[in-house]
């Protein structure tokens, strides 16, 4: 089977005329044989736009998957439903948990998925929730949940379910898509709360496979320590990833120096950046 991936957000708008950038992502696999599917939805303000400046039709998509339960994931998805038909939603059951980000200065404000569940559902959203590992269609798996294993991964401790900053968010509905390709395998990642490696050892874990060809989208890099930065390069050079494409909460600094770590192997993923694997 190949596939053709496609951003469709991401923070920056990348050359194609009269796309736009939002704080957010979505990415279009569209696969040799079958459907397409959408992985995320972004923020909503530039899905359906961007899609319809590259000539991409989601009214053909009949699978959503959603990555985590924060805005900028899955804002998108109720105009989408509205405009482009009922689909079916695959999630980890904690998307709808409330969620917030406490700032230094004691401000709180919310960053869960804006729109609730009988709203999605009343719009033709058929959601399907499950934190397990699991194939949504032939060549085609989510992660489910991913144990936090690596001792340097510490997520973002920005994060809570409540605005008392006692309830810390490590976000446990992250999960990743998996393509079975020709190449190998290729990953996309949402926001990759999890850890971009605690989710590599968890694939190879439950599929017996370390074959990991791509990995595309948002590595979360950009929120976490130096040390974190430092060892996941290390590490992302042991598995020997022949293609990294970074996105949107990688952010520039960490950008920067896995462009000069492994240069033939890092992209700038922004939209409209398109693979064929």
């Amino acid at each position: 089977m190949r596939y053709r991936i496609t951003i469709l957000c991401e923070n920056s708008a990348g050359p194609i005329s009269g796309t736009l950038g939002e704080h957010g992502f979505s990415a279009l696999i569209e696969p040799s044989q079958g459907e397409p599917l959408l992985f995320d939805t972004g923020q909503g303000l530039t899905l359906l736009h961007n899609a319809r400046r590259m000539n991409k039709d989601l009214a053909k998509v009949q699978n959503v998957v959603i990555s985590h339960g924060h805005f900028d994931h899955t804002g998108g998805l109720l105009p989408l439903l509205t405009e482009c038909g009922p689909k079916q939603v695959h999630a980890h059951p904690g998307i709808f948990t409330p969620r917030f980000r406490l700032k230094d200065t004691g401000e709180c404000y919310p960053i869960g998925i804006p729109h609730g569940r009988d709203q999605i559902e009343a719009a033709g959203g058929t959601i399907v929730l499950s934190k397990e590992y699991r194939e949504i269609a032939p060549g085609i798996s989510l992660t489910g949940e991913v144990p936090r294993v690596t001792a340097f991964e510490t997520g973002d401790q920005g994060l809570y379910r409540d605005c008392t900053g006692q309830d810390l968010d490590i976000t446990p509905d992250d999960q990743s898509l998996i393509l079975d390709t020709e190449r190998g395998l290729v990953v996309l990642l949402g926001c990759c709360h999890a850890g971009l490696i605690n989710t590599l050892e968890h694939i190879a874990y439950l599929s017996g496979r370390r074959d990991i060809h791509a990995v595309i989208g948002g590595t979360h890099l950009g929120f976490c320590g130096q040390d974190q930065l430092e060892m996941t390069i290390s590490a992302l050079k042991d598995w020997g990833v022949k293609k990294v494409a970074a996105s949107h909460c990688t952010g520039f600094a960490a950008s920067a120096r896995l462009s000069r770590e492994i240069p033939k192997e890092f992209q700038v993923a922004l939209v409209g950046y398109s693979l064929e694997v």
